[in-house]
């Protein structure tokens, strides 16, 4: 599609497991973007997959998780790609154009590279959202491995999580359940943009980050707290109309509980202000 924006809104109606998770970072990439070569990055993403194709056709079907470890890390590495250390804060890391690149970027953008080949080779891989860190993992014979794609690929075993969530988290923190619960493709794509948001959001931009989050609505149009967050900020933008249609909305996806509550509070005072 032409608008980024139409194919997001397409994206919005599949099923996750009919997102392909490349693509759709793309279509991102090019709101923000708009005068980069995303067909050139889409062309690269395609190599990727042949590469990494190519390798997995050496090792069989039953290669086992490390060697698939291996061949990811070989490929994307031999590309260049590495975490950004030096401009971590930068919002060109989240743009997966400018990831490309530059062959810099954050946890989840370079994440969505490796799932991308991952699932270009038909080897099971997820997302997994650790807190402050985000990860991957291959599964396939019954395990999982977690890697850290930022460090080029390391596996980590759970001394070395519990590592990690100390070091984002503080001394006091354990592991706990869930942390290593399986994202679906919605669930990534929308970390990929929370970082654009909060940035935005950091720096003043406050109606930078209310775009950045109504884009996130098209392709996940069913999050109730997203609808809720962007009816904040048309509210604080003194946007009632568009305020008021979406806390409508996310009332119709989540009537219930203290959360709804509040919203039909905010509602009836936002009606007042039209009368």
């Amino acid at each position: 599609m032409s608008d980024p924006r139409d194919a997001l809104e397409a994206i919005g109606s599949l099923p996750d497991a009919e997102i392909e998770i490349g693509d759709a970072a793309l279509q991102l990439a090019r709101v923000d973007a708009p005068d980069a070569d995303w067909l050139a990055a889409r062309a690269h993403l395609s190599e990727l997959a042949r590469g990494v194709i190519e390798h997995g056709a050496s090792i069989g079907p039953d290669a086992d998780l490390e060697e698939r470890v291996h061949i990811l890390a070989e490929v994307l590495g031999g590309q260049g790609y590495a975490g950004d250390t030096e401009q971590y804060e930068d919002m060109v890391n989240a743009n997966l154009i400018r990831v490309i690149e530059r062959r810099r970027g954050l946890p989840v953008s370079l994440g969505i590279l490796w799932l991308h080949c991952a699932q270009a080779a038909g080897w099971g891989a997820h997302g997994v959202d650790f807190p402050g860190h985000f990860l991957i993992a291959l599964e396939g014979h019954g395990r999982q491995m977690i890697v850290d794609v930022f460090t080029g690929g390391d596996p980590l075993d759970a001394p070395a999580m519990r590592a990690l969530i100390k070091r984002i988290e503080g001394e006091k923190v354990e592991l706990r359940p869930g942390l290593m619960s399986p994202m679906t493709t919605r669930a990534v794509l929308l970390r990929l943009q929370n970082n654009i948001k909060l940035r935005r959001l950091r720096g003043g931009d406050l109606a930078g980050a209310l775009s950045c989050t109504q884009d996130m609505l098209r392709f996940a149009p069913e999050v109730a707290a997203m609808w809720r967050e962007a009816a904040a900020m048309h509210e604080r933008l003194d946007e009632v109309s568009a305020a008021l249609r979406c806390f409508e909305r996310f009332l119709a996806l989540q009537p219930d509980g203290e959360a709804a509550e509040k919203a039909r509070a905010a509602v009836n005072g936002l009606r007042s202000r039209l009368n």
